[in-house]
């Protein structure tokens, strides 16, 4: 799994330069009062809150923009649109199965929008319960390596209940059951680690190896649909590697 954490964030990099802010902001306010209508406004109790908030200050959002979406979760402003959670199934080219979170006020529109960007590459969307069997929800944390002590971390990532802690000269990365989101990510924050992804994610029981150029396809298929709007991630059981990581960037 090591590759979705890198592929994102190089990813990240070679669209900063033509990314219109608006979009980028529609996405994170939409994130931001999905997490306060769940679990309250207060990012103190509600870590994921915490997390979406954070996410928004590193994209520099206004603090205005910020409190708007928390107010709009938690049922203080009414003037915005109905958001709902949906989470769509289907598959990439090459058979990669895919989970699609998208947080939307309009189904229709993110149904067609959804698949539009798959058909024209010869994927498809599925019925709910098609691909999801092959994925186990898990909570996913990655930070820089930097100086970090990989004996210290992995000692506080196992004691707040992670199953798995992936080292590399890059990055670490963290993955435990869903339930110990909250108790990894306060730990982790206690220890002053900033962390670039936290989140609940689709991790795939077994991932799929494709060619280099196909492996690069689907990336861009990915890409194209994280883009959108009304779309908050997309999971997938594709294998990456650093080769085709190297020629996607390009």
């Amino acid at each position: 799994m090591s590759g979705h954490s890198k592929w994102s964030t190089i990813k990240h990099k070679k669209g900063a330069a033509d990314a219109k802010r608006g979009k980028i902001f529609t996405q994170l306010s939409r994130g931001i009062t999905m997490a306060a209508r769940e679990g309250g406004g207060d990012p103190d109790v509600n870590f994921t809150l915490r997390l979406a908030i954070e996410k928004a200050r590193g994209a520099n959002m206004p603090k205005d923009n910020i409190e708007r979406a928390i107010k709009r979760g938690t049922g203080e402003d009414k003037d915005g649109a109905v958001l709902e959670k949906i989470v769509y199934e289907g598959y990439a080219p090459h058979g990669i199965a895919l989970v699609i979170e998208t947080v939307t006020d309009n189904r229709n529109r993110t149904v067609g929008a959804l698949r539009h960007g798959l058909t024209k590459y010869g994927g498809s969307l599925g019925e709910n319960g098609s691909v999801a069997w092959q994925f186990t929800m898990k909570s996913y944390f990655a930070f820089p390596t930097g100086d970090h002590d990989p004996d210290e971390i992995f000692e506080l990532a196992v004691d707040a209940g992670a199953d798995d802690v992936v080292f590399d000269s890059e990055e670490i990365e963290i993955f435990g059951e869903a339930n110990a989101f909250k108790l990894i990510g306060d730990q982790l924050r206690a220890a002053s680690i900033k962390t670039e992804e936290a989140a609940l994610r689709m991790i795939p029981n077994q991932e799929m190896e494709l060619p280099v150029d196909q492996t690069v396809i689907v990336l861009k298929v990915i890409e194209e649909l994280e883009d959108l709007d009304d779309v908050q991630r997309v999971d997938s059981n594709l294998a990456i590697t650093d080769e085709a990581l190297e020629k996607f960037a390009i």
